[in-house]
């Protein structure tokens, strides 16, 4: 059934252009756009823009707020702006398209979702959509991938791509990233009892072109039936490089999550970097940092490219508290440096390998405490490398958890219910007594540091950069803070009414440069870690986009 659109008139449709939007791949450019989800293929999220700057970020101003009207899980997107037009993804999959002028709303869209995918324990909640050949593309709540004609919101094509009922409530909540025409998505459920993918869509007529999957068919690595029920699969996107043309991806966790012992192997490729070929789904390289994972350490995070001694490499942050890079054509690794402050789940990892020293893993036994905890060094919400100061500005926040295994029928689990395998299971301080976050610039190649800002709860939005010597980012307590990129100092601050838990950007329009920051809190994170971050129970609700300018 075609999902009805209500579309606004404050701008006759008849005015907006269907804009070619840049290859997938191609690095920032001159009009100030932000095309894709990182703001282009290298995952800077660093915006070339200046005419906001340190000389004049005292007189920025709220220029627009647009409130999409549902508040689930408030707002984890980062927008896209491709020539004068913001797109955007709210709770419960609502698409909207605004002028990024004025804020005036173009079109939108409300899909008809199964009802049954509120019962997902990833349910509601939406990271972004991707823009190519004239469609927005996005994963649903319910398991599909949609296609709105760019210009008027409506629907073109869809296609089921898993069905969350048979799957223990598995669906979509990240965008797809473009890749030499296919739309490319993976599927939440590490923490399932379920066998995760990566699926290849068509992007000119929604056909299902491959699916890989993210466990590898090998009974080395996945004994008996564990492969089943082993769960995996890619809840964040990848990036497509255009001159490598490949599309890489962090993977998510095994499962059971913390007993291990289940599943006696390396089991791959959870908890790994993987390059794929675009058309085929081909696997050309790949590297796991965490062998047959005993702590929830996904994959998930940021792949960033940059250039070190005249070659692409890439870096990457584990939750497991370590930054690895790597040659970017073969996977090798180049040097690994710890991010975390607190570890104690390994004594160590080679920095000319990455493999892992001496494992101190959950048991059956007791219950020990682990650092970091599984919600990781840091969330899923990205860092930005500035080309300008060569510095990587990232959230991070010390916490761990203590756990006890045992073993779990999974005929047992709830729908949705995640498949941990613990008897016992709590979020803690670490042992010297204080859990604490902090944004921090550092040498992504070397990992020394160049300035911290320490806050007392962790920091959950995106950073952004600015060729204006600005690094702006967001709090649980609704600030969104601008500071100096060469020292930590803030600049300016302002309180959007709601915690931050979205991706800021920056674009043109109007010839005049804005700032856009998505506000209202949410997701799973809060909840978990509230048992130690006691002031995330007290935030404020909301969901808005609010856009600020220098006036």
């Amino acid at each position: 059934m075609t999902s009805p659109i209500r579309v606004a008139a404050l701008m006759a449709l008849s005015s907006i252009a269907t804009v070619a939007v840049p290859a997938a791949g191609i690095a920032q450019d001159a009009k100030g756009n932000w095309t894709e989800f990182h703001g282009d293929y290298r995952a800077w999220r660093h915006s070339p823009l200046e005419q906001i700057n340190k000389s004049n970020i005292g007189k920025l101003k709220v220029a627009w707020i647009h409130q999409p009207g549902d508040i689930t899980s408030g707002i984890q997107v980062t927008p896209l702006v491709i020539d004068g037009v913001v797109y955007y993804i709210a709770a419960n999959n609502r698409v909207y398209a605004l002028d990024a002028a004025t804020g005036d709303q173009l079109w939108d869209y409300i899909p008809e979702l199964d009802p049954d995918h509120v019962k997902s324990i990833f349910a509601s909640y939406n990271r972004g959509v991707a823009i190519a050949e004239g469609k927005v593309l996005f994963g649903t709540s319910d398991g599909r991938m949609l296609a709105l004609d760019q210009k008027t919101g409506k629907e073109g094509w869809q296609v089921r791509l898993t069905n969350p009922k048979e799957c223990h409530g598995c669906n979509f909540t990240s965008p797809p990233t473009v890749a030499d025409g296919v739309a490319i998505i993976g599927k939440t459920g590490g923490d399932l009892a379920q066998r995760g993918q990566i699926y290849g869509v068509s992007i000119a007529d929604g056909k299902l072109l491959w699916t890989f999957e993210v466990l590898k068919d090998d009974p080395a690595s996945w004994p008996g039936e564990t492969r089943a029920t082993g769960g995996g699969g890619a809840w964040m996107p990848g990036v497509y490089d255009p001159n490598t043309k490949l599309y890489y991806v962090g993977t998510s966790n095994p499962a059971p999550d913390f007993r291990a012992s289940m599943r006696r192997g390396d089991n791959l490729y959870t908890s790994s970097i993987v390059a794929l070929e675009p058309k085929t789904g081909k696997v050309v390289w790949h590297h796991q940092e965490v062998p047959n994972d005993s702590w929830d350490f996904d994959a998930q995070n940021e792949i960033v490219t940059i250039q070190h001694d005249g070659k692409d490499v890439i870096f990457h942050l584990n939750k497991g508290g370590f930054v690895t890079v790597l040659n970017k054509t073969d996977g090798k690794v180049l040097n690994v440096w710890k991010f975390s402050e607190n570890v104690n789940w390994v004594d160590s990892v080679d920095p000319k390998t990455g493999a892992l020293g001496k494992r101190h893993e959950p048991t059956d036994d007791e219950k020990d405490i682990f650092c970091p905890s599984a919600l990781g060094s840091r969330s899923m919400n990205a860092g930005s490398y500035s080309p300008k100061t060569k510095l990587w500005y990232t959230n991070g926040f010390e916490l761990c958890n203590s756990a006890q295994t045992t073993p779990t029928k999974i005929s047992d689990l709830a729908f949705s219910q995640p498949y941990f395998s613990t008897s016992e299971f709590e979020f803690n301080p670490p042992p010297d007594g204080k859990a604490y976050g902090y944004l921090k610039a550092f040498d992504p190649i070397s990992g020394k540091m160049a300035w911290r800002v320490d806050y007392k709860n962790p920091g959950l939005g995106w950073v952004l950069s600015t060729a204006g010597g600005l690094v702006f980012n967001g709090d649980p307590e609704g600030w969104v803070h601008a500071y100096d990129d060469a020292n930590g100092k803030e600049l300016w601050k302002f309180n959007t009414g709601s915690g931050i838990r979205a991706g800021i950007v920056s674009y043109m329009a109007g010839g005049k440069q804005y700032i856009v920051v998505p506000s209202g809190f949410g997701s799973l994170f809060p909840g978990f870690a509230s048992s130690v971050f006691t002031d995330f129970k007290n935030v404020r609700g909301g969901a808005a986009v609010i856009a600020f300018t220098v006036e």
